[in-house]
């Protein structure tokens, strides 16, 4: 064993994605192991690997953790992403619900069938410009701070950033409305591990395209 987290997914974006998006944020290196058959799944699930038979399942510390908010707040937590009281937690709790929300929607949408497409691009949209990112336009604006809580790079952050570029990849003039954003998506993308984590080359993985739909739907047989 190395000592990296070693995290077992599909090769591509889904809920495992921001979980890539905060170990490389906190400046961890981690593995990873790529599903590729129905078989592979099975197995886990027989070999009772997976407590309640999905993933992702992220290895770390000795634990063979399930359940993505379970393990986002775990790493969240040990790399000191996740605030200095509970007052700070919990406003990083809510955002990064909200966050999540939205998020919900961006992950669901490479599956729409294509009559859909349009109309869920759409309802991307109006959730993002009208629901989602004024509070936090609104948020950066009022405390003038270059962080969504106190003054300090958290859990709400990464998450943010990943939410405004995974938007932009379908909708590249989401913020032009909103200027606090804008400058909030620079300041992130440039922070040293968040830059490093954006260049080609990384485990950061491209927008979903019909081959990862296409393996998703024979692995999991959604």
């Amino acid at each position: 064993m190395s000592g990296k987290p070693r995290l077992t997914y599909c090769n591509g974006r889904g809920r495992m994605e921001s979980v890539r998006w905060l170990l490389a944020a906190a400046g961890v290196e981690f593995e990873e192991n790529f599903l590729e058959t129905e078989e592979q799944y099975k197995k886990l699930i027989k070999d009772g690997v997976l407590m309640f038979q999905q993933v992702p399942l992220v290895e770390i510390d000795g634990m063979k953790m399930v359940q993505t908010r379970a393990i986002l707040s775990y790493i969240a937590g040990k790399y000191n992403l996740y605030g200095k009281d509970l007052k700070e937690r919990a406003l990083i709790d809510m955002y990064v619900e909200g966050i999540t929300d939205l998020m919900k929607m961006i992950l669901m949408f490479p599956f729409s069938p294509p009559e859909a497409k349009e109309k869920n691009l759409d309802s991307i949209k109006e959730r993002a410009t009208n629901r989602y990112f004024p509070v936090f336009e609104k948020v950066l604006k009022q405390h003038g701070q270059d962080f969504l809580v106190g003054n300090k790079f958290s859990w709400a952050d990464v998450q943010l950033i990943e939410a405004i570029l995974a938007v932009e990849d379908n909708i590249p003039a989401v913020l032009s409305g909103f200027p606090q954003l804008q400058a909030f998506k620079i300041r992130m993308s440039n922070m040293p591990t968040i830059k490093k984590f954006l260049q080609p080359g990384s485990p950061r993985k491209p927008p979903p395209d019909e081959r990862y739909v296409e393996t998703v739907l024979k692995i999991f047989k959604i």
